[in-house]
C-alpha cells in the first residue's frame, strides 16, 4: 500500500524545488532533536559541576521518579502530536484516576479490583475524546478542553475534598524513589517507562503503524485517500492516551501515598511541553520519539537542578513556559530563515 512519506507534506508530484526544501526541513528536525539531547547533557554536566548531590544515585532516583507520571503520559502524547491531535485531559484523567483509587479504596475495594476498573475509566475517557473528534469531527483541542473540566469535575464528585491515605505497603512500596531496581539508580515507574519507551519507539518508527501516523499527520486527506483508516487509527490513539493518564493517576498516587481530585493539577502543560520541546510539530506529521524523550528528561533535569538551588515553584513554572514557547516559536523562526534563503537563491539563479 502506497504511503506518505514520515515527514513530507507535498504530494508526490511537488516540484523539485519544493522537495528540497521539505529535505531541508526533515534535516532541521532532526537536528532539532539533536539540539536538544545535547542541551540534556550540557544541563547534567553543568549540575555535576555546580550543585552538590545532583549525581548521587539518590538524587537520580528522586528526579527521574518525580517525572514518571508526566514521561508516562508524553509516550502516548507524542504519537497523538504526531498525528496532528492533541489531549488537553490527560491531566484531569490522571486525577480521576487517583480519585477514584481513593474512593474505591475506602468504600472497601481490594486493591487488584481498584486497579482494572481505574485503567478501564481512563479506556472510557479516550473513546469518549475519541469519538468527538472522530464521530462527531470536532477538533481535539476543542474537545479535550472541554473534557479536562469534565474529568476534573468528575473527580471531585467521586472523592470531594478529602484525601485519602494508607494504601498497601507493597503496592506503595513500588512507586516511592527509595525503592531502586537493584544494582541501578532506576526506580519501577522509571523502569516501566524505559520499556514503554521502547516498544513506542519500535512502533513509531519501525512498522506500518508509525508510517501511517506520520501521514496521517502531513496529510489527513492523503492519508485516507491511500487507504488508511484514519479514523479508527485517531480512535486508538485517545483511547491509549487516556489508559496511560488513568495509569499515571495510580502511580502518583501511590508514590505520594494520597489520593486526591486535585492531583496532577496543571500536568498537561509539563506533558505538551515536553513534547513540543523534544521536536514533535504541533501540525503533525515530524518528529521522533527520541527527542520526546529527550525533552522530557530534560524538563526533569532542569526542575531537579532548581529545586536543589532552592529556586521557587513559581519561577520553576515560569521556566517551563519559556521551554513551551520556545520549543513552538524557536523550530518556525529557524524555518522560516531557510525557506527565505532558499528563496534568494533561486531567484538568483539565471
Amino acid at each position: 500500500m502506497a504511503m506518505a512519506p514520515e515527514t513530507e507534506k507535498a504530494v508526490p508530484t511537488a516540484p523539485q524545488g519544493s522537495a528540497r526544501r521539505k529535505g531541508s526541513l526533515r534535516g532541521l528536525a532532526l537536528r532539532w532533536d539533536t539540539a536538544v539531547g545535547a542541551l540534556l547533557v550540557a544541563v547534567v554536566v553543568a549540575g555535576l559541576g555546580t550543585t552538590d548531590g545532583f549525581g548521587s544515585g539518590e538524587n537520580l532516583a528522586f528526579a527521574f521518579n518525580d517525572i514518571a507520571e508526566v514521561a508516562l503520559i508524553a509516550l502516548p502524547m507524542t504519537l497523538l502530536v504526531v498525528a496532528g491531535q492533541v489531549d488537553l485531559s490527560v491531566a484531569s484523567m490522571l486525577g480521576l484516576g487517583s480519585a477514584l483509587t481513593g474512593a474505591l479504596w475506602d468504600a472497601g475495594w481490594a486493591f487488584e479490583t481498584i486497579v482494572p476498573v481505574v485503567l478501564l475509566a481512563g479506556v472510557a475517557g479516550g473513546l469518549l475524546n475519541g469519538w468527538l473528534v472522530t464521530r462527531v469531527g470536532l477538533p481535539s483541542l476543542a474537545v479535550t478542553i472541554g473534557t479536562l473540566a469534565l474529568y476534573r469535575g468528575l473527580a471531585s464528585v467521586a472523592l470531594g475534598s478529602d484525601a485519602v491515605t494508607d494504601f498497601p505497603q507493597t503496592y506503595a512500596d513500588w512507586a516511592v524513589d527509595t525503592t531502586t531496581v537493584p544494582g541501578t539508580f532506576l526506580t519501577y515507574p522509571v523502569l516501566l517507562f524505559t520499556v514503554l519507551a521502547v516498544i513506542t519507539a519500535i512502533v513509531l518508527h519501525a512498522t506500518g503503524l508509525g508510517r501511517s501516523l506520520f501521514a496521517i499527520g502531513a496529510q489527513e486527506e492523503a492519508a485516507y485517500f491511500a487507504g488508511i483508516r484514519v479514523k479508527r487509527i485517531k480512535l486508538l490513539l485517545f483511547v491509549v492516551t487516556g489508559l496511560f493518564s488513568a495509569f499515571a493517576g495510580i502511580v502518583f498516587t501511590l508514590r505520594y501515598g494520597s489520593a486526591r481530585a486535585d492531583n496532577g493539577l496543571g500536568f498537561e502543560m509539563l506533558v505538551i511541553a515536553s513534547v513540543l520541546l523534544g521536536g514533535i510539530d504541533f501540525d503533525g506529521g515530524k518528529g521522533t520519539l527520541f527527542g520526546a524523550v529527550a525533552g522530557v528528561l530534560l524538563i526533569g533535569v532542569l526542575k531537579n537542578l532548581l529545586t536543589l538551588n532552592d529556586i521557587a515553584n513559581e519561577v520553576q513554572v515560569i521556566v517551563t513556559g519559556l521551554l513551551l514557547v520556545a520549543s513552538v516559536l524557536t523550530p518556525r523562526v529557524i524555518a522560516a530563515v531557510v525557506e527565505r534563503r532558499h528563496r534568494r537563491a533561486a531567484g538568483a539563479r539565471p
